[in-house]
């Protein structure tokens, strides 16, 4: 038979093939994406696409220029927080959502911009101004009440225009859900600050939105819950800036990204090293208990996210691994915030056309569930709730007692050893860092005086109580002294100061540390030997304390509520609650923008915010040295041995034997709009031996005025040498002769004036000496009027100055930085600008370390800026209001 016969008898038919050809045509999948405007969109697109397309895609339907902020949420099976994953751009989409297809997916703000004003387009602003809104209904970000109402007047008039009194009548508010528990009396408050908001655009309202919400403490924070060692409920949020631990909504502590070594997790246990510090010769390893290894690594992967997009440049490219390496290989693939802006610089802005959504009314469902049951009409607006992140915790855990170790890390092949495999003995449980007994003096020691040169933490009494009935988790500690006669550790507050009685520090190895229960910072003092210290003054307290000692036996029992509040000195970068007034809206009213910086220091003085934000500004800049004021031949002109200019901003002397150096600083405090730079020497107090560079000092920078916010002796103390003689008698120092020809003492301050020669070539000058007396020995002065007229006096005397005024108390930087602050404040409030005191500090320090000293003078000085505000003592100039 032919060869040919065979091929035409027979046949083959592949149906597999023909099948599989057939599901390959059927390739797409369908992704629903629902957006912060509550809009959705569905995209079909390749079943083997990875997050990256999809992504594109989204961007594209927005049109959204500065993209790499947002990112696309889902869900793995409900929608807890704990649930809720970033989808990842280079993974295949199937193999990370497990529900579907249809998938569902939520663009959100992923990483939160530090400040609005370094988004280039008003488009992305409206995005970020959409997520706030949505994280403050959905009560993701806490918001003290003034501020709620003054953001949602913001939010009213992007939306509804300026106030108008024949269409806006009474309760014209009462169907828009602008905050969580809407009241009437709270919409009464933002209608009347709507009124004060008028001529603003849209996004000026959305721009003036962002940038008071960016100053909460809550703002940009992903929060995921976890236990402590005491298996007590808390949160950790991961930060452009670092870590932070918050408890019931309040913040107990902060780790920077400086301070952090290294992050990891093995199961559902979180670990964060931090560095050594000083003289230390080992890390500290922090754990966490997470609910699920699953939200363990979501915080990890977190971390890795935010620390990359915000900190380097470019994304560190991953490491080639090994066949069978262990570990995580997941890294950032996306484009950094440094990338992102620097591509921003050089592209064209876009100038683009866009509806606005409403807010929300009362009528609408307004967090509705999504499930796979109503899939069928998902045609339907659909909104994705944000859970709440809401730990529950008993009163008597302490806020931050987590797994707390020394751990050596000098071997390179070193793994850090379980943290949670034993039991931390009372000694242990938390780590301190030794310190030097002769820097710290305590409440029991008698040669003990105000420590002003260390940092100190404090929590408003409203606060302070953290929500538990006053009988629920008190402690009992007792103590005995040691064979000095000294318990170990310092307190602050008293009725005195208006604020509870706090444990601020205690020693390592002194009676305080290894007692059991042990004593912690931050514990809350209520009793002291069965004697209740409410309404006891800080001085009645510390007395109280040594009076123990005298007992027989000689032992002091403590009532405490444990760790109230945990303060760290911890290192914060510059953005973190410094309003920067320069990006204010040019369209705003300056009144307006004024009188709402008033309004946001009222509330921050009425909840203790202000003054929690003042201690976690750093006290030096970083990165600035002061290697000439510790050199041997310069010491003994340093009246205190840890108070030192700056190299940068030292005042130089020229023409003095004994070498150029003096404790003094350049400070200049520049007036935006006035074109005003008032310049200061801020200066310690003159010692004996430091007189003749002090007047040398004054005649080199051509100084006609002298603010002093001293007496001579305080307390039995010498605060400053008297540098200036009697009336009409003369003191020759050197080439200068120094004639007192005018003196006028009050009860509050005193008035001289000098002739001031040089003998040398005869030439004469006349110099104003200001003296503030009515400083009490302790603490601030009860009432500010007296001290507010000083500060007339002295600005009087500055008219038409354009050469440094020199301003000194005993160090020259507790008093002589609130006296700069004062009138700094004051100028600003001439020349129509806000005031944001702790602006103003951060700009005073960055110019001479630790300028306002401790935390009731910032108090006193913000009251007393409010004060002048309020009685209108000081006002907008005409040439200022517009």
């Amino acid at each position: 038979m032919s060869r040919r016969a065979f091929v035409g008898s027979s046949g083959t038919y592949n149906v597999r093939a023909s099948e599989l050809a057939r599901e390959k045509r059927v390739k797409t999948i369908r992704c629903i994406v629902f957006f912060l405007d509550d809009s959705q969109q569905t995209f079909e697109i390749d079943k083997r696409s990875k997050g990256q397309h999809l992504l594109d895609m989204v961007f594209q339907h927005l049109e959204l220029i500065e993209k790499d902020y947002f990112g696309l949420q889902f869900s793995d099976n409900d929608h807890s927080s704990d649930t809720m994953r970033w989808m990842d751009a280079s993974k295949y989409i199937r193999k990370q959502i497990k529900l579907g297809p249809p998938y569902l997916l939520y663009f959100r703000v992923k990483f939160y911009v530090c400040d609005p004003s370094k988004l280039h387009e008003e488009y992305t602003r409206y995005h970020f101004f959409l997520q706030l809104k949505k994280d403050i209904l959905d009560g993701k970000l806490v918001v003290p009440s003034a501020t709620s109402v003054l953001l949602a007047s913001y939010a009213v008039q992007s939306e509804i225009g300026d106030f108008n009194p024949e269409e806006h009548k009474n309760r014209y508010l009462a169907d828009l859900r602008l905050i969580p528990n809407q009241t009437e009396e709270m919409e009464k408050k933002i209608a009347e600050l709507h009124k004060l908001h008028k001529g603003q655009t849209p996004a000026d309202a959305e721009y003036n939105f962002l940038d008071h919400a960016k100053r909460l403490d809550m703002y940009g924070v992903d929060l995921h819950r976890a236990r402590d060692s005491t298996n007590t409920d808390i949160q950790l949020g991961v930060t452009s800036s670092g870590l932070v631990v918050f408890q019931n909504n309040l913040k107990i502590n902060t780790f920077s990204w400086a301070k952090i070594v290294k992050i990891s997790f093995k199961r559902k246990q979180f670990f964060i090293q931090l560095r050594r510090e000083g003289t230390e010769t080992y890390d500290s390893l922090l754990g966490f208990n997470m609910l699920s290894y699953r939200s363990c690594k979501n915080l990890w992967k977190s971390c890795v996210e935010h620390h990359t997009f915000f900190r380097l440049h470019v994304p560190r490219p991953p490491k080639r691994r090994l066949l069978f390496s262990l570990g995580s290989k997941f890294r950032y693939s996306g484009r950094t915030e440094y990338q992102t802006l620097e591509d921003g610089k050089h592209k064209a802005r876009t100038e683009r056309i866009f509806t606005r959504s409403p807010s929300k009314r009362f009528a609408r469902q307004t967090v509705p569930q999504v499930t796979r049951e109503v899939l069928d009409g998902w045609e339907k607006k659909i909104s994705k709730p944000v859970a709440r992140m809401n730990g529950t915790s008993a009163s008597h855990i302490r806020p931050y007692d987590s797994f707390n170790h020394k751990i050596q890390v000098s071997e390179p092949e070193y793994r850090p050893r379980k943290a949670w495999a034993e039991t931390p003995s009372p000694e242990i449980t938390a780590f301190t860092p030794s310190i030097p007994p002769k820097l710290i003096n305590y409440v029991d020691d008698d040669t003990a005086t105000d420590d002003l040169y260390e940092m100190s933490s404090y929590m408003s009494e409203t606060a302070v109580t953290n929500g538990h009935e006053e009988s629920q988790g008190l402690a009992t500690i007792r103590m005995k002294p040691d064979d000095q006669g000294r318990f170990g550790f310092n307190v602050k507050g008293g009725a005195d100061q208006n604020l509870p009685i706090l444990v601020s520090r205690v020693a390592p190895n002194t009676p305080a540390d290894t007692c059991i229960p042990r004593l912690n910072e931050g514990d809350q003092v209520l009793m002291i030997n069965g004697r209740e210290v409410a309404g006891l003054t800080h001085d009645q307290v510390v007395k109280l304390i040594r009076a123990s000692r005298e007992r027989h036996p000689a032992e002091l029992l403590l009532t405490v509520r444990p760790n109230v509040y945990v303060g760290e000195d911890v290192e914060e970068p510059d953005f973190q609650y410094i309003p920067d007034a320069r990006h204010v809206s040019s369209k705003v009213p300056r009144s307006d923008v004024l009188s709402e910086s008033m309004l946001l220091l009222s509330d921050g003085l009425e909840s203790g915010a202000t003054m929690a934000q003042f201690e976690q500004l750093y006290r030096k800049k970083p990165g600035m040295t002061m290697n000439v004021a510790k050199l041997p031949e310069n010491l003994s002109k340093n009246r205190y041995r840890d108070i030192s200019p700056y190299d940068s901003t030292r005042v130089i002397l020229l023409g003095s034997s004994n070498g150029d150096y003096i404790n003094a600083s350049h400070v200049h405090m520049e007036i935006p709009t006035s074109g005003i730079v008032n310049r200061y020497i801020a200066t310690q107090g003159p010692l004996p031996t430091t007189t003749f560079d002090f007047w040398l000092m004054v005649w080199e920078q051509q100084s006609t005025l002298i603010v002093m916010v001293t007496t001579l002796m305080e307390r039995g103390r010498s605060k400053c040498h008297k540098y200036w003689p009697k009336l009409y008698e003369s003191l020759e120092i050197g080439f200068l002769q120094v004639t007192c020809v005018r003196e006028q003492e009050g009860p509050s301050f005193s008035f001289r004036e000098f002739t001031l020669i040089n003998s040398e070539n005869k030439e004469e000058r006349h110099i104003t000496h200001m003296q503030y007396t009515a400083w009490p020995d302790h603490g601030v002065p009860d009432d500010a009027s007296d001290f507010l007229e000083f500060v007339m006096q002295v600005r009087q005397n500055r008219v038409g100055m354009v050469d440094s005024a020199i301003v000194h108390c005993s160090a020259g930087i507790g008093r002589t930085g609130v006296l700069i602050l004062m009138e700094t404040a004051m100028c600003l409030i001439e020349a129509n600008e806000p005031v944001y005191p702790l602006d103003i500090v951060k700009s005073m320090r960055d110019q001479r370390a630790m300028l306002i000293q401790t935390t009731s003078q910032y108090k006193f000085v913000c009251e007393a800026i409010l004060k002048v505000y309020n009685e209108r003592i000081v006002k907008p100039l005409k040439e200022y209001q517009r």
